[in-house]
């Protein structure tokens, strides 16, 4: 190789090669999901649990609606987040004082088990999330020049540091919860949840403690200063009506955001639909030992680890390809086909075991609930991560905080939404639920493919 070609390589190394503050936001991202999924996956075990056993006895459907309230309100609370960092706070602090209300709610969970307790505990969490969330995600896309093809594969791994919390919280929860900590007793089991929540509101200061020390060096000055500030000292944008190609691409924002609504009322039933039908159908031991089920919430986490890597270079290897990379519309409405494609294999589950919990015809085999999450998995790949990229690419900066709290909304409207129809299970009873959901996902899913060049048109993008 010449002197010039090895240089040549090397800029190309460089040039491709993603700056030290994305890990820096990956491991403040991890110990985020690691605190959210590591309670998250604890609640609804821990709210139908009888009051003997160490949860609150709430009935399922109860419960199922506390959750979705809960999940829906974590994702609902962004949109106010993002406007207040937007325009006062800016993106650094934002994530700080959400991380420090993440760790107050978990903390409260863990000192006292009461029905009080459990929405003061809910309610810093909801609120810390808010300001959390939708700054996080929008400061890696920061770290980026505009227009600059590595942002989907940045965002792609962002996603994976996401699900190496999310792989190791409901292990470490679970295991405190319902192995470690749980006292059998002479009519009953007592059970340590509020271990679970412990380790959850540890996880976050640790998160914490690493975005505060590792920032000021490998973040520089992004995302101290208010979008507003930073605009009002430049050019006085603020003050600037959006331009029509703006107010296109805030167009298109919304309507990919209607659409995913339907993904994540799907996708969400991990935590509270597909967590009660694994717990009463399905067959969970294995080689003689019975797995917790909230382990199973570590199947997802565990996918999106392993098919991350591939899904983020079959993105790069297609967009440096003559005929170029999918739409953001095709590779969505995929997305959304593999969701629906995973509640049909649950279908044939549902077919052996029957719906009735004190009537089981007989248990499903694991295989069927971990052939589910692998198709919602790469479903979410397909989604998730190019929502967010694509939220970053088109919005008016002076925005661009406030629509991915839109975006992220759109998950708080799907946790509601699914769980009151969740709610209905001893009506509807399991296959009619999951036939309805797979139905929907997969129609709507085709539709989004078929706007795409639409959409792609909209937001005056080739390859999204």
């Amino acid at each position: 190789m010449s002197t010039h070609q090895a240089a040549a390589s090397s800029a190309t190394n460089r040039k491709d090669k993603h700056p030290p503050g994305l890990y820096v936001l990956f491991f403040t991202e991890m110990w985020e999901r690691f605190s959210y999924y590591g309670m998250r996956a604890m609640l609804v075990l821990y709210l139908t649990t009888a009051l003997i056993s160490g949860g609150l006895g709430f009935s399922e459907s109860t419960a199922l609606t506390v959750y979705g309230i809960f999940t829906g309100a974590c994702y609902f609370t962004p949109l106010l987040g993002g406007y207040l960092s937007d325009k006062y706070l800016g993106r650094r602090l934002a994530v700080t004082i959400g991380g420090i209300s993440i760790a107050i709610g978990n903390f409260a969970l863990f000192m006292d088990q009461t029905t009080t307790m459990l929405y003061i505990g809910l309610a810093f969490i909801i609120i810390g999330n808010g300001f959390f969330k939708p700054n996080v995600s929008t400061l890696v896309g920061d770290l980026y020049p505009k227009g600059d093809r590595r942002v989907d594969s940045a965002y792609t791994i962002f996603y994976m540091g996401i699900n190496v919390g999310s792989l190791f919280a409901p292990l470490v929860c679970g295991y405190l919860a319902e192995q470690l900590f749980k006292i059998p007793m002479a009519d009953t089991i007592l059970y340590g949840y509020k271990y679970a929540f412990l380790a959850s509101g540890i996880g976050m200061v640790i998160g914490q403690i690493i975005f505060n020390t590792l920032a000021p060096k490998y973040l520089g000055d992004i995302g101290n200063a208010p979008v507003r500030s930073k605009i009002d000292q430049k050019t006085a944008a603020v003050k600037t009506p959006l331009t029509p190609l703006e107010k296109q691409r805030t167009k298109v924002i919304l309507i990919i955001t209607c659409f995913v609504i339907f993904f994540w009322a799907g996708f969400e039933q991990a935590g509270g639909l597909l967590t009660l039908y694994t717990n009463q159908f399905v067959d969970k031991t294995l080689f003689g030992f019975e797995i917790p089920t909230s382990w199973f919430q570590s199947i997802n986490p565990l996918f999106i680890i392993i098919l991350a890597p591939i899904v983020s270079a079959l993105w790069l290897k297609l967009a440096r390809s003559k005929r170029g990379d999918l739409s953001f519309g095709v590779k969505m409405g995929l997305g959304m086909v593999l969701l629906g494609v995973g509640y049909m294999v649950l279908l044939v589950a549902v077919m052996q075991t029957g719906s009735d919990p004190n009537s089981v015809i007989s248990q499903a085999h694991i295989m069927f609930i971990v052939g589910t999450y692998f198709f919602h998995t790469l479903g979410e790949l397909f989604l998730s991560p190019v929502g967010l990229s694509i939220v970053n690419k088109i919005s008016p900066v002076k925005l661009t905080s406030l629509l991915m709290g839109v975006w992220l909304s759109s998950t708080g409207i799907a946790n509601i939404l699914g769980s009151q129809f969740a709610s209905n299970i001893t009506t509807l009873g399991y296959f009619n639920v999951f036939a309805i959901i797979g139905a929907a996902a997969i129609v709507l899913g085709l539709v989004l493919m078929l706007l795409s060049k639409k959409l792609s048109s909209m937001a005056q993008v080739s390859e999204l």
